[in-house]
This record gives structure tokens, sequence and C-alpha cells, in this order.
């Protein structure tokens, strides 16, 4: 995007309607940040400090569980992504936030947002917005997990976050989806074989009765 302000009209159309105002305001308090493939946003022990609008690139969060890396949550292009606790509570991270794409986030410094919040409105409608988006992805996540088998999981994150699949690493959606990397070879290779197209070698008008 060319500056802040379009930045700031796009987090406003995705998460809560600002009025041109509203748009000056939060416009007024973005900061841009670039990340190289690979490079930590946020490490294990710091404390979250802003939202990150992810204007272009891809991140993912994720924590170290019995030595193995265990994928959370993706971000990409239009989400809104931080380590909710961390923020809230202003205590030290336990996730880790790095970037898998060259990456440009746009972020909202904790304490400029509240000390907004405390005289606008729109910047506490937005603020309560984020949250309750962050709070139905989080749940639907968790349920996704609890109560589908692999091959729905799948087909939920193909249907409903393609970029995901097409973008991520492989061993990394595996994570997530709580599945092996060979189960989840096994669930895309039925998935591609379903999605496949019928060969007809006896079209319709070639048909005799």
């Amino acid at each position: 995007m060319e500056n802040h302000r379009d930045v700031a009209r796009e987090i406003a159309r995705i998460y809560c309607p600002l009025t041109p105002l509203g748009v000056e305001v939060l416009d007024s308090i973005l900061v841009p940040m670039k990340f190289q493939k690979g490079a930590k946003i946020l490490e294990e022990g710091e404390v979250c400090r802003a939202l990150y609008f992810v204007e272009k690139g891809m991140v993912r969060q994720f924590y170290y569980k019995n030595k193995k890396d265990v994928t959370e949550h993706f971000s990409f292009e239009g989400r809104i992504v931080f380590c909710i606790e961390s923020f809230l509570k202003q205590e030290p991270s336990r996730l880790i936030v790095e970037a898998l794409e060259n990456t440009v986030l746009y972020a909202i410094p904790r304490d400029a947002l509240f000390g907004l919040m405390v005289r606008n409105q729109e910047m506490e409608m937005l603020y309560r917005k984020i949250l309750e988006h962050v709070a139905i992805s989080s749940q639907e996540h968790a349920d996704s997990q609890r109560f589908e088998n692999a091959a729905e999981r799948y087909e939920r994150l193909l249907r409903e976050k393609p970029e995901i699949v097409l973008r991520a690493p492989m061993v990394h959606i595996a994570s997530f989806l709580q599945m092996s990397p060979e189960t989840l070879s096994r669930v895309r290779g039925a998935s591609a074989t379903k999605t496949q197209p019928r060969d007809n070698p006896d079209p319709w008008w070639a048909r005799t009765t």
C-alpha cells in the first residue's frame, strides 16, 4: 500500500468501520516494520507490546513442547497477529512469532492505542472488534481440533484459508492441524483424488439409445 493512511483504511475495512477522523487517528500511531524470511518478530520471553497488521507476507506463532516445534497460528495479508496473553497481561510471552516470508507489518503500539481509547470511542470499538475476531477465530480452531477428524480439519483449512496450504511449509501445517507430516500427506493425497474430474469416455453426444 502506498502509505500509512491506506493501511489504516484497510484495517478499518476489515475489522471496524471508522470515520475519516478515526482513520486519521489510527494512521497517526501506525509504525511500519520489515522482516526478512526466518526473522523473529517476537521472541519467547519478550513482552508483546503491539498489535501487528500484516500488510505483506506471512507469519506464524509457535512454541516448543517436549523439544518439538508446535505451530499455533498463521497470519497473512489483512490479518492481525499478537500474543494475546502477553499483550493483555504485559508479561513475557511463551509464544514466538516468526516471519515465514519477507514480511511488512504495521505495528499498533499498545500504549499509544490505549491512550487514544481514553478519549476516542472509535479506537475503543476497533480494539474490541479485533479482540472479538481473535477470540472467535481461536474458538473455531479449537473446536475443529476437538470435533473433526484429520481429513475434516484439512478440508476446512483448504476451504477457509487456502493461502496457508499454498504458502506455508507442510511441516508447519501438519503441526497446526495436530497431525504428523505422514498423515497430512495421506490426507492431501485423498483430498486431491476426490477433487479430480472424472473422465467420461462416452460423452452424451456420442451415446445411442
